[in-house]
């Protein structure tokens, strides 16, 4: 059986992959500040159940999913299906590149190419042309008990494309060593379609594809599905920041590469929960003693119960006696371990 649900996305999300960091991947200092009353539109962060990397959705982005046999799965084979979509809408530059994204070719040069392939676009440039491809859906999937889920996104015309870079570039990052998948940055565009355009476009596309003769309907997704005791069970289980922060695998975040500093602060994270740390006085300020106390205070700290530094430290930071070196602490664990959003339940 092969089933295809398109997926719409009123309120902005970002989705993380299922073994990803989200210290390291979002700005969580800036979507928190999304999520105030009055500042932006709040922004979700949800960690997914299958692999892959970091994306944005929001109304002008739909989530194509499909299910399909394991035995039939190749990662291209609806990233294809997309492309033949696209260009049946008019879109000639779409292409699946090497990664097994959607992109668009901004070769300036229409060539003569072959229209059945979809992996190179009339306006496929060489590759150290300038003209570099913009990416418009990524994909991920999960493999389990006889059945593919292969799911991408497709940003059709999303009103917060210049932000997306924004949300998705972590002030934390120079300074993690992690364990698990990293995103791989690209450039982004619109492709200038409607929803309900696209997705009758895929509807077709997948009725072609699977030789369905009276075409096919998306399946829907909506509140009455969680009325099926494993999809609510799953659906609260996504919706919690249990899991979507203790599932993080283990990290380290130090700041080492930092030249002016009055502290050296070297964290062990695993499954969301700081299992060593180190608070050591620096050449630059060598009148600030090591504090023991500070250390195993940090210890055993879940990283997302967390919402202010200061308040969290203030009894052991009254150890260190510099008040630059107590502030240091506070400001740079507050920058790079923030206050996360409280959209999970």
């Amino acid at each position: 059986m092969h089933q295809l649900t398109p997926i719409p996305h009123q309120v902005p999300s970002i989705i993380i992959g299922r073994n990803q960091n989200p210290w390291l991947e979002v700005d969580l200092n800036l979507i928190s500040q999304a999520s105030k009353p009055g500042v932006l539109q709040q922004i979700d962060l949800v960690r997914r159940r299958s692999g892959g990397g970091t994306v944005f959705h929001d109304e002008g982005n739909v989530n194509w999913t499909v299910i399909y046999p394991s035995a039939d799965f190749t990662r291209d084979k609806h990233a294809e299906m997309i492309v033949r979509a696209l260009r049946g809408c008019g879109v000639e530059r779409a292409r699946v590149n090497e990664r097994h994204d959607i992109v668009l070719d901004q070769g300036d040069r229409k060539a003569d190419s072959d229209p059945k392939d979809t992996h190179t676009s009339p306006y496929t440039a060489s590759s150290d042309s300038a003209a570099r491809p913009l990416k418009v859906s990524g994909s991920a999937y999960k493999l389990t008990r006889g059945r593919a889920l292969h799911h991408g996104t497709c940003l059709l015309s999303s009103p917060n494309l210049k932000f997306i870079s924004q949300c998705l570039h972590s002030p934390a990052r120079p300074y993690i060593k992690a364990r698990g998948v990293e995103s791989v940055s690209s450039p982004v565009t619109n492709i200038a379609l409607s929803n309900e355009h696209f997705i009758s476009a895929v509807q077709d596309q997948f009725s072609k594809m699977y030789d369905h003769d009276r075409g096919v309907e998306a399946m829907p997704f909506n509140d009455e599905l969680l009325e099926v005791t494993e999809i609510k069970r799953g659906y609260e289980e996504l919706q919690s920041l249990e899991w979507t922060y203790l599932q993080t695998p283990q990290f380290t975040l130090a700041n080492s590469n930092e030249v002016s500093r009055p502290v050296n602060i070297d964290l062990t994270v695993r499954h969301g929960v700081v299992t060593d740390a180190s608070i050591a006085p620096t050449a630059s300020d060598p009148s600030l003693q090591e504090r023991t106390s500070l250390n195993e205070n940090l210890v055993g700290l879940t990283l997302h119960k967390v919402t202010n530094w200061q308040d969290e430290l203030s009894d052991s930071l009254k150890a260190l006696p510099s008040e630059e070196g107590r502030r240091f602490v506070v400001d740079w664990l507050s920058k790079m371990l923030p206050s996360i959003p409280r959209s999970g339940k």
